[in-house]
């Protein structure tokens, strides 16, 4: 059977009480309460659904009650009818202007004040069917929002590994680098530091954008990134180029979509992320704190996964070497605040390194 819907009548008048709950009980569950003070009492073992509310009574008048349920979160919600004296116009505007949901008149009409009801519990019913609707539609369209996010980053995922493996790397070093960018977010944020940066980023899109850092050495010629020696100054001015290349490519990509913050992101990071601390990087020669706080960020990240990656050209070094080598170019090539951080963060780094080691075998999945 189904469950009745639940009515506190609330009226000083005996007479009242007595023609409202014959009137109603036929439908609904009554609750016939002589005062506020008694409401009150029963409202704190049970949640109607509608409050039928005698605008004059003794001691808490009906406008004072709701008031207070106004004022209490537990009773916010609950509509209100208020029932006011038919010559009485002015108090029954007053009553809707307190949050009331609609007004009756006394003496009761038994088909209006049924009617009055009824009406109502088919609104509440038709918003609270577009609640639900609403809220199972913003469901999906984070769902769906969601499916095409991941799939944009596996297929960034992808084409990132492919430019990473034409320089002998597997598609990790993407991974470690976001990585160590995250471990030094959080500590950033844990420790309030260039809080008014952190607290204006869009993780779900900063993070993720650094995939692009290195997706302009498409552009460069494998014989230069595959190079078993060091580079010449001719060769190196080229391969410098991967970061204009990059950004340019990310414009390209911004051009066709709307206001995109991953690209913005993706934008800052590759355009970024070989400038120095003391302004001899590239391709601006950008000093200090002009050069973006993600840029800097991902430069001490990617020299970390560099200095501990084997390449054509060098030796993997180890978490220690590499650990000495950053803190010694604290204020020289790194911002010496991410440098401090860092320090913190040594042995999580060690442990991503060794989580994500790049053999022929252990390609990135998300490739």
């Amino acid at each position: 059977m189904e469950e009745r819907q639940k009515i506190m009548l609330v009226d000083d008048n005996i007479a009242n009480l007595t023609i409202g709950k014959n009137i109603l009980e036929s439908f609904y569950e009554v609750y016939a309460l002589h005062s506020a003070s008694e409401l009150f009492e029963v409202l704190e073992k049970v949640t109607p659904d509608l409050i039928l509310l005698d605008s004059e009574m003794p001691i808490i008048n009906g406008r004072d009650t709701i008031n207070i349920l106004k004022k209490d979160m537990r009773y916010a919600d609950i509509p209100v009818i208020f029932i006011v004296s038919a010559a009485d116009e002015s108090s029954a505007l007053e009553c809707l202007s307190l949050g009331a949901t609609d007004y009756v008149t006394k003496p009761f009409s038994a088909p209006l004040l049924l009617k009055r009801i009824e009406n109502h519990f088919v609104i509440q019913k038709q918003r609270n069917d577009l609640r639900e609707f609403n809220e199972n539609l913003l469901k999906m369209v984070k769902e769906k929002t969601r499916d095409i996010f991941e799939l944009q980053n596996s297929i960034i995922a992808t084409v990132t590994d492919l430019v990473e493996s034409r320089d002998n790397n597997t598609g990790w070093h993407i991974v470690r680098t976001q990585k160590y960018m995250e471990l030094i977010v959080e500590q950033l944020i844990a420790d309030n530091i260039y809080s008014e940066y952190t607290h204006a980023w869009s993780m779900y899109y900063m993070l993720p954008s650094s995939y692009l850092h290195d997706v302009g050495k498409i552009a460069v010629s494998d014989v230069i990134l595959n190079k078993p020696g060091k580079l010449t100054p001719e060769e190196f001015e080229i391969m410098k180029t991967h970061v204009e290349k990059g950004v340019e490519a990310i414009k390209r990509i911004e051009k066709t979509v709307h206001d995109s913050e991953y690209l913005k992101y993706a934008e800052i990071i590759a355009g970024n992320h070989h400038e120095k601390w003391n302004g001899t990087g590239y391709p601006h020669g950008l000093r200090g704190q002009e050069i973006p706080l993600e840029g800097r960020i991902m430069a001490l990240a990617d020299v970390y996964d560099a200095l501990t990656s084997v390449r054509p050209y060098k030796k993997a070094f180890s978490s220690e070497e590499a650990s000495k080598m950053i803190i010694d170019l604290s204020g020289i090539q790194f911002d010496p605040v991410l440098v401090d951080v860092f320090k913190k963060l040594q042995d999580k780094f060690f442990l991503i390194a060794q989580s994500y080691v790049d053999t022929p075998e252990n390609r990135n999945p998300g490739a």
